[in-house]
């Protein structure tokens, strides 16, 4: 079919029209007959979006994708190219890609006029049968409609209302296309008004000429429901024109997290060789993004992005990687400690309320940290306040009997891996606590540091924080060093 070059040629091989929702329709049918998945590399819609999407594509429905930010929307509307056939005819030399058999321009009819069935005809692909559009307050009626070229009439001596001297938008040449309006509440007002003929007629307004094209554009919206009173809003005229509204929404259970985050994260090859990264910590990676969205400090009308984890994810793995580089070594482990080498990932993806403002981003995003620290502990060690005493054996009494000797373990960030087994094997107890908890023996150490942490949520040990290092020690120690600082218990 992409042979063909005439119109007489396109007519011979049968060639018939079809709008562009009657396009994605009859693909549609047949992928779904085929029990094709229609919208691949997309987790977690399975059951909510994506059936949508098939029934208001079989419905030929122009579609508004409401959610939060971060919630794939964009990404959905840029797979229905797959629905569009490989190649589509258009007039040769057509700006506003007009089908042979129904033109609409006023070149496409001329030039047939002249041609007949020698008029030269073009294909398409469908990757250039997406058009996208961010709507930002300075969009103007020009940038989507077009307006009137005065230097084209005077040179060709015709009048502002004749369709020749126009400069058609971005709408226009969207023809037979999908066509993509991100964040549609910025869109002013009266830009939106301009839309409505658009979406049921095919009409257009410029400088006050009417326009008769009956335009055919399968329109998707994206809009986040925040900017309904943040920004702006959609007008209740062109939203009652939007067929079918659709809700987005984040993953709904961490393992659905995890496979996005996976999937989207982009790793050189050389770091996914050399990095090992627990299971464990990728769920508590995920975690981190599910407190943050029910947070009390987080603004939830604004959402918590999947984005956050993939960041986080990328973040960790070059953490570890830079201790790798600095130490030499061929491979490594992502530690629980790196995780602070990510709080830059959460502090620039999350709008805080006036109680997160004035706790301030790098504290809620440790206590973040903390929260999902002390949930994975407690996912696989018995939780130290509900131990029964006398009554069983407490099984972090070795470790608390070690730290209320005076002992302390320091993990440095930078530490080598040999440095930060060897800290580790020193507590007592330690290794026992882990070895019986049936864990893998790449992960042992991991789960090691992993007791540490729990154990200063439970305020059993104590956390401080110096200059990169991290150092437990035994809470009453922690508390007499903090009363030497002010003379001992006198306070003299």
């Amino acid at each position: 079919m992409k042979d063909i070059t005439t119109l007489g040629a396109l007519k011979k091989s049968g060639y018939k029209s079809r709008t562009i929702k009657e396009e994605l329709r009859e693909n549609l049918v047949n992928r779904l007959q085929k029990k094709e998945k229609v919208f691949d590399g997309i987790i977690g819609f399975d059951d909510t979006v994506i059936p949508d999407m098939e029934r208001a594509i079989l419905s030929r429905h122009n579609i508004l994708l409401l959610g939060l930010r971060g919630q794939a929307k964009t990404r959905i509307a840029r797979m229905m190219i797959h629905l569009l056939d490989e190649y589509m005819p258009i007039v040769g030399g057509s700006e506003l890609n007009d089908d042979p058999l129904n033109p609409i321009s006023r070149y496409a009819t001329d030039l047939i006029a002249e041609k007949g069935d020698d008029t030269p005809i073009e294909w398409v692909h469908r990757d250039e049968r997406y058009v996208e559009k961010l709507a930002t307050p300075d969009v103007s009626i020009a940038d989507l409609v077009g307006d009137v070229d005065p230097i084209k009439a005077a040179s060709m001596k015709l009048a502002y209302s004749d369709e020749r001297v126009i400069h058609f938008g971005l709408i226009p040449r969207s023809h037979r296309s999908i066509f993509v309006i991100n964040e549609l509440p910025d869109l002013q007002a009266r830009i939106q008004v301009s839309l409505f003929n658009i979406l049921q007629e095919g009409d257009m307004q410029i400088r006050g000429f009417k326009l008769r094209l009956p335009l055919d554009i399968q329109f998707v919206f994206t809009a986040n429901p925040e900017d309904y009173t943040n920004r702006g809003s959609i007008i209740t005229p062109l939203k009652d024109r939007i067929e079918s509204q659709i809700l987005t929404h984040y993953p709904k259970t961490v393992e659905i997290a995890r496979k996005i985050t996976e999937q989207e994260a982009k790793l050189p090859e050389a770091q996914s060789k050399a990095i090992h990264f627990s299971e464990t910590l990728k769920v508590l990676l995920e975690q981190i993004v599910f407190e943050a969205r029910d947070s009390e400090f987080i603004d939830e009308k604004s959402g918590v992005s999947a984005r956050l984890s993939i960041s986080g994810y990328e973040n960790l793995v070059s953490t570890a990687e830079r201790r790798m580089l600095l130490n030499k070594e061929k491979s490594t482990t992502v530690r629980i400690t790196d995780f602070w080498g990510m709080v830059p990932a959460i502090t620039g993806k999350v709008e805080l309320v006036y109680e997160g403002e004035q706790e301030g981003p790098y504290a809620v995003a440790l206590s973040l940290l903390s929260t999902s620290l002390k949930k994975e502990f407690l996912d696989h060690f018995p939780n130290p306040d509900k131990l029964k005493k006398g009554r069983e054996r407490d099984p972090y009494g070795t470790i608390r009997a070690w730290f209320s000797g005076g002992n302390t373990i320091n993990l440095m960030n930078d530490s080598s891996d040999k440095d930060y087994k060897k800290a580790l094997d020193k507590v007592a107890g330690l290794a026992k606590l882990v070895e019986g908890a049936n864990i893998d023996a790449e992960d042992r150490y991991l789960y090691m540091e992993l007791v540490l942490f729990g154990l200063t949520e439970f305020n059993i040990i104590s956390k401080d924080i110096v200059d990169s290092t991290f150092s437990f020690k035994d809470m009453l120690a922690n508390m007499f060093d903090d009363e030497d600082d002010f003379g001992g218990f006198g306070g003299n």
